[in-house]
């Protein structure tokens, strides 16, 4: 399995983990040489904080673990599409690469002009059809 699918599947584990938990299951994985530095899933519900997103978590674990606030020698892996709040963290934190899953067509990042650092390279759909499909499924189970 190549390095992506292998973080991505990280991630996963972390959007099952906030599924579980009624949560909507999205997870992330922070890479630094080739390393888990940090990972997340969304705690809006629990926190009643909607800035809660598993992206933020992610940054401020990473952020906390590297003693510093940019994580440009970092990979982000995360389950679905950034929204613009998160995308415009990574920014901040000028990001190096984001790796994420499903494409998000209602809320994504990339609805609008690019919001992350120039210096970012962005990979999507890695293992979009797992990613999607833990989605789908947790939406249809609250309609």
């Amino acid at each position: 399995m190549q390095t992506d699918e292998k973080f991505m599947q990280l991630a996963l584990k972390e959007a099952q983990d906030a599924y579980e938990k009624d949560e909507v299951p999205v997870g992330v994985i922070v890479v630094a040489h080739q390393r888990v530095i940090a990972r997340a899933h969304n705690l809006t519900e629990l926190l009643t904080d909607v800035t809660a997103h598993a992206e933020m978590q992610a940054i401020t674990a990473a952020a906390g673990f590297l003693g510093g606030k940019y994580l440009n020698d970092c990979t982000l892996f995360v389950t679905l599409e950034p929204c613009v709040m998160c995308a415009g963290a990574l920014h901040w934190a000028q990001l190096g690469r984001l790796v994420y899953g499903a494409s998000d067509k209602k809320f994504g990042y990339t609805r609008q002009q690019n919001l992350l650092h120039p210096k970012t390279e962005v990979r999507g759909g890695v293992l979009e059809q797992e990613c999607g499909e833990l989605l789908q499924d947790f939406f249809r189970k609250k309609r």
